[in-house]
């Protein structure tokens, strides 16, 4: 059994990349210290944040050839990892995360269960935390209640543990950030549980983070997946009455 894990099955660990090339090996190395194996999924990086990576048996790197979304590289690794795990770790690849935290959230799941477990990130009032990620998960939160999903405080982290097959076939849609928001909702909808567990995060400097967030289109986005789990979630109360 992998350190860590408490005797609550197989973990592997998911690693979402696009254009990380600064911080996608460091931390990778952070990662393969918790004894699981880890899956970096290059999604598409034009600045060659696949190369210089650590030459490790438990490190696999899979690859898209062209950028596809966050939602789709999770899939992808999670696709990779079902066969030799029970539990998928996510970290984003900036750095912002603790690896080890992966223990706490481990430690929060009860005897049988199978939740999918969010780091709630604290620490987010700080100075150093960019504005977008503050009001980006106000406004997600109340929006994910709106659409059924879970009463969450962080529902934007991406330092999460996710079930392993069971998330894989929750019919989420979206393949962009949109999916770590749908993933939850969807989840409610079939009475998986969605349970919260405190991580620390690190934002490097405005001048070193690395962001991919974009105020309008994601904007956009966001308001288009919302919408559309509204009003799914309306027909599927009326076939379910």
């Amino acid at each position: 059994m992998a350190r860590g894990a408490g005797g609550k099955g197989r973990f592997a660990v998911v690693i979402p990349v696009f254009n990380h090339g600064r911080t996608a090996g460091e931390v990778a190395r952070s990662a393969l210290d918790l004894g699981w194996p880890v899956y970096l999924v290059d999604d598409g990086s034009t600045d060659g944040g696949a190369q210089g990576l650590p030459a490790h048996p438990d490190l696999h790197l899979l690859r898209h050839a062209q950028n596809r979304g966050k939602g789709a590289a999770l899939m992808t690794g999670f696709a990779a990892a079902v066969a030799s795990a029970d539990w998928a770790v996510t970290l984003d690849a900036d750095g912002q995360h603790h690896p080890q935290d992966a223990v706490a959230l481990i430690q929060a799941i009860a005897e049988g269960s199978r939740p999918i477990v969010v780091g709630r990130r604290t620490g987010m009032q700080s100075e150093g935390t960019p504005w977008t990620s503050r009001f980006g998960r106000e406004f997600s939160n109340f929006w994910v209640r709106a659409a059924g999903g879970p009463r969450v405080s962080d529902s934007q982290s991406g330092f999460r543990i996710y079930p392993l097959p069971e998330v894989l076939h929750l019919g989420v849609k979206a393949r962009r950030y949109q999916f770590e928001v749908e993933v939850l909702v969807k989840a409610a909808w079939q009475r998986m549980p969605v349970i919260e567990a405190p991580v620390r995060v690190t934002y490097p400097s405005k001048a070193e983070r690395i962001s991919h967030f974009r105020p309008f289109v994601d904007f956009v986005r966001n308001s288009n997946a919302f919408t559309r789990l509204i009003v799914q979630r309306i027909f599927f109360c009326r076939q379910r009455g």
